[in-house]
């Protein structure tokens, strides 16, 4: 049994006494964001993730250093991990929802998304392939909106657990239609496997929808708590 534990958050305020924690990359990535929203997000993901990794170390949050480097560029924009640590960890966030889910060492994607935004054709056609498509036909607006933004999240919950993101086409993924379990039914890129990918579907609240992945052959169990700073 694979256990996930997934902590949501509203944004923190630019205090001080949070921005302490982030270290001088850290930093010029907060100051990088022009909106202050984005900004607070950005912080809100990085104090959640080290106050849990932190409990796991047995550290403060503040000792807790990410190492965030990407794989195929080298900029401090990838998935952050504490070097040696036996846990894997996925920040996402969107609107007033941020969220760190955190494994046993098991590669873990989450995203979260504003699940309220119109969906377009243009859109559907951009993430979802022929299949998927064939799925939403019928459906009433609101039965529509909320599979492809189950759709969504799924897709980018697996491509995060793979470490590749958005370089894994999303038409090369096909996801379980309305209705059925959320799994991964087949896939056009070989760093995904039905067989050793366990999907998830969660609860950020409403006007929100968020999925949660694993790349393990395991069950999976996935409790959800939410975070109030101290």
């Amino acid at each position: 049994m694979i256990e996930c534990v997934v902590w949501w958050a509203v944004p923190l305020p630019n205090d001080a006494s949070y921005l302490g924690l982030l270290d001088d990359v850290e930093r010029g990535r907060h100051g990088g964001y022009r909106q202050e929203i984005d900004q607070r997000r950005f912080l809100t993901g990085r104090v959640l993730a080290k106050t849990v990794a932190g409990q796991l170390l047995g550290r403060a949050p503040a000792d807790v250093t990410f190492d965030a480097t990407c794989d195929d560029c080298g900029k401090p924009h990838g998935r952050p991990r504490v070097p040696g640590a036996a846990f894997d960890l996925s920040i996402s966030h969107s609107g007033e929802r941020i969220g760190v889910a955190v494994t046993s060492g098991v590669p873990v994607g989450l995203d979260v998304e504003t699940a309220t935004r119109k969906t377009d054709d243009s859109l559907i056609a951009y993430a979802l392939n022929d299949t998927e498509r064939r799925a939403l036909e019928g459906l009433s607006e609101a039965e529509r909106t909320d599979a492809f933004f189950r759709y969504w999240t799924g897709k980018e919950a697996v491509m995060k657990a793979t470490g590749r993101g958005l370089r894994i086409p999303l038409k090369s993924i096909t996801l379980a239609g309305p209705g059925e379990a959320p799994r991964l039914v087949a896939s056009q890129d070989p760093a995904l496997d039905p067989r050793r990918t366990r999907i998830a579907d969660l609860d950020p609240g409403e006007g929100y929808r968020a999925t949660l992945a694993v790349l393990a052959d395991e069950d999976l169990k996935v409790t959800e708590h939410w975070w109030t700073p101290a």
